[in-house]
């Protein structure tokens, strides 16, 4: 996956910096475009996380145990796991480290955006590109019969954000201290490896052997049991909750003390 140079939205000849909320708004429109318009990005956040829905729900070449509720019920909060994995960890991370690569961050850094308003207009082009995510994936799950517990969208919502903010640390850590092309192969290899072993498809007492262990412990299995809680049962499980905090955390220092802007 590749991503387009980036240009720093234009300000009008003679004029003076825009008010610091115009400059972020700026941003994230424009970090957003670049997300949705990138056909390679497109595949990753949306396409991949529907095909997986229809694939998961409408075959049985995957054996699942539902736990007595409907296949697509059971299904659709790991997809929506997935898709928050997809843009605000791999996506976000190579398109930062290209980036950082042609020096992108170096220049925006030095204008009246700043450092504070790139990374602003990142997190929450994130945002508005997840929101689009929610959408797509809920209306086709919808379509295929999908019935969440309504009590649990509050809670399914603040684990998105917690799983955003942990994904997004994770993204910038590797961001700012591999080479883009290091980033481009790790990213992907990741997003693979936890989509398939880390507990967010599948929950991982379902996983064999000492991977049931290891995937409760990892981001991505606790952002998957979160929105399981909290859409089949209506409540955020409290140990989800505590190791997406601890990731958040750790990764954030991690980010904040090895990024490197160019």
């Amino acid at each position: 996956m590749t991503t387009d140079q980036h240009r720093a939205p234009a300000a009008e000849p003679g004029a003076g910096a825009a008010p610091a909320w115009r400059r972020v708004a700026a941003q994230t429109v424009f970090e957003t475009r670049m997300i949705l318009r990138n056909g390679e990005q497109l595949l990753i956040t949306l396409v991949l996380p529907v095909l997986l829905l229809v694939g998961l729900t409408q075959t049985d070449i995957i054996d699942l145990d539902t736990q007595g509720v409907a296949r697509i019920d059971f299904v659709t909060p790991g997809v929506l796991a997935l898709a928050v994995m997809s843009t605000a960890f791999t996506s976000q991370a190579i398109a930062t480290a290209f980036d950082r690569r042609n020096g992108v961050l170096r220049l925006l850094a030095t204008t009246p955006l700043g450092r504070g308003g790139l990374l602003a207009g990142k997190i929450l082009g994130v945002l508005l590109v997840e929101v689009v995510q929610v959408v797509v994936v809920g209306v086709v799950a919808a379509g295929l019969g999908w019935h969440p517990e309504a009590s649990g969208i509050p809670g399914a919502l603040g684990a998105g954000l917690l799983g955003t903010a942990a994904f997004t640390s994770l993204a910038l850590l590797l961001a700012g201290t591999l080479r883009a092309e290091g980033v481009l192969a790790v990213a992907n290899l990741v997003l693979v490896l936890l989509a398939v072993g880390g507990g967010t498809l599948v929950p991982a007492e379902q996983m064999p052997g000492p991977m049931q262990h290891v995937a409760v412990l990892l981001p991505s299995g606790a952002l998957g049991e979160a929105m399981r809680g909290a859409l089949i049962h209506g409540s955020v499980p409290a140990f989800s909750v505590v190791v997406l905090l601890g990731w958040t955390a750790a990764l954030g220092w991690g980010a904040g003390r090895l990024f490197r802007w160019q």
